[in-house]
């Protein structure tokens, strides 16, 4: 595979590449490239977490080695505030849920990141990179993806330590959704200022809440998200309220379903329909299914039985698992529940 065929497969469903001539230099190199995700376990993992990851698969097929960052300390600083005590138990449920998501061929490379990221060396470059880092600088870096509003000083550290993931990850990329964007900037800059070559950054859309424009997919907000353990019936019925006006595809979050993370793992996707509305038809493509429904000759119902059926099928591994950890979710909060 050449260098422009695998380009062409890392940019499939991105939204921006920062930047796409420092990649296409690093292909040209012929050296092993590893690329990581970083998944910080502060509530329950759903649909929406998944599309980000999903894309590890398309690195694999461009020869690129996949690492997941279990951030247990990013979740402390961020989320928990004095819960240092569950991180353990967060951290298996994260991992469990990221296994049990998908069909892996060979397994990711799971890191944790307290593993390293207590170390003098990484401690050292932390304290260093904070001083040269105003409060402001930091502030913008972590405004997408912290509470903003009074931030703690720990939500501050978040960015600089993304930062410094990069470096001792041993990594030449970095993928995360684009809520990541200011975070990615910044690596970008200070990584530099420490010695350290800056990385890629690979940046995928965010998938739109299950009520529609205006709403935020939230793992706090049961009716906003599917979680992979869920049960049937809740997956049915969060389908078929979801958001999906006939001939609308933006914000559409059932067609981002289909174009984000059925196709990319699947490869194509089967609707089934009566005869008298045209029978089964066959999607293999993002610009298939856009076009196809942009002109109505996709039924919003049709759509969505199909997208219903298809998630109840891949995520039965992990209802079954999952249907057996009742008290490991119970323990972890009413969030983490299936409804």
């Amino acid at each position: 595979m050449d260098t422009d065929e695998r380009l062409e497969i890392i940019k499939r469903n991105t939204l921006e590449i920062i930047t796409i001539d420092d990649l296409r230099n690093l292909l040209n190199e012929g050296k092993p490239l590893s690329v990581y995700i970083g998944r910080a376990p502060t509530g329950s993992i759903h649909l929406g977490h998944l599309v980000a990851l999903g894309k590890l698969f398309d690195f694999e097929k461009a020869g690129i080695h996949p690492k997941i960052l279990i951030a247990d300390l990013h979740a402390a600083l961020d989320d928990l505030k004095s819960k240092w005590d569950e991180l353990d138990k967060r951290v298996d449920y994260t991992k469990k849920c990221i296994e049990l998501s998908f069909d892996w061929e060979r397994m990711p490379e799971f890191v944790r990141g307290s593993d390293f990221e207590l170390s003098q060396p990484y401690v050292s470059d932390l304290l260093k990179l904070s001083t040269i880092t105003t409060a402001d600088k930091a502030t913008h870096a972590a405004s997408e993806v912290t509470r903003m509003k009074n931030p703690k000083v720990s939500e501050l550290i978040y960015p600089l330590m993304q930062t410094l993931d990069e470096e001792y990850l041993d990594v030449d990329i970095q993928l995360g959704g684009m809520d990541q964007r200011h975070i990615f900037a910044y690596a970008r800059e200070y990584l530099e200022k420490l010695g350290y070559r800056k990385r890629v950054e690979v940046l995928t859309p965010l998938i739109a809440s299950i009520r529609g424009p205006g709403t935020k997919m939230s793992s706090s907000v049961p009716e906003s998200n599917i979680k992979i353990y869920d049960s049937e019936e809740s997956i049915k019925k969060k389908i078929l309220n979801g958001y999906c006006p006939e001939g609308v595809v933006e914000d559409n979050f059932i067609v981002q379903i289909v174009n984000f993370f059925i196709l990319p793992n699947d490869g194509s996707f089967n609707i089934e329909r009566e005869q008298k509305f045209g029978g089964d038809l066959l999607i293999e493509s993002p610009e298939q299914m856009i076009k196809l429904y942009t002109e109505k000759k996709i039924h919003p119902l049709d759509l969505k039985n199909a997208v219903a059926e298809n998630l109840i099928k891949r995520f039965k591994n992990a209802r079954e698992y999952f249907e057996r950890q009742k008290e490991m979710l119970e323990s972890l909060g009413p969030s983490f529940m299936s409804y």
